[in-house]
């Protein structure tokens, strides 16, 4: 029983070693070529194994990038930025939350002006993993929206989904990289004027 455990663990270990090199393997790809298609059968060779394990580990090519939007949400410090935007005062939740999306924006920069770029001129598995982790953010700046309007922080005569379209807006990438590279502002630079752009456009006294 104790040698199928120990083997069954060094099996898990080893197929979660393979997925790590697969993903660092895309990582590598999309640095080093942004403006290159993405070649399932170089990240093959970069990670060292067949083209076939690629798709045995992720299902597909759209599942790749589905995981790839996921691990690259988690190396950004996706989890300490859902922490600090669901502080109980809705204003310091969207404080908190545009400056860690601007670190996480920061971490992963040149990967996500990548993918965002391709994306738009995909119609396929690309487009499709980034539109769903855009999602997700357009559902959060709706709930943060619903929240400073139950709290009475919004502008007057601002309703929440108004609120939630400048939310959307101000805490995307695109306005994010506008300023850090078109710009040359420092990443805390960045968050402090997206924040104080936020609260003029939504918030009650700002």
């Amino acid at each position: 029983m104790v040698i199928r455990k120990y083997e069954q663990r060094r099996r898990a270990e080893a197929a979660e070693e393979t997925r790590r090199r697969i993903l660092d393997a895309v990582y590598e790809q999309l640095r080093a070529a942004p403006a290159e298609p993405i070649s399932i059968d170089r990240i093959a060779r970069t990670a060292d194994v067949a083209r076939s394990t690629v798709y045995v580990v992720f299902g597909s090519r759209a599942g790749l990038f589905d995981a790839l939007g996921e691990d690259l949400l988690q190396r950004a410090g996706s989890e300490r930025m859902l922490r600090q935007s669901r502080q109980s005062d809705a204003i310091e939740s969207l404080r908190a939350g545009v400056h860690e999306l601007a670190a996480m924006y920061a971490a992963e920069r040149d990967v996500i002006r990548a993918l965002v770029s391709m994306a738009q001129l995909d119609t396929g598995v690309i487009s499709g993993a980034i539109r769903r982790l855009e999602e997700r953010r357009a559902r959060d700046m709706i709930d943060l929206a619903r929240r400073l309007a139950d709290q009475d922080q919004l502008r007057p005569g601002l309703d929440p989904e108004a609120a939630a379209d400048a939310l959307w807006l101000l805490t995307s990438f695109d306005a994010f990289d506008l300023l850090h590279t078109g710009r040359r502002l420092s990443t805390r630079r960045v968050a402090e004027t997206l924040t104080g752009m936020a609260e003029r456009a939504v918030c009650r006294d700002a």
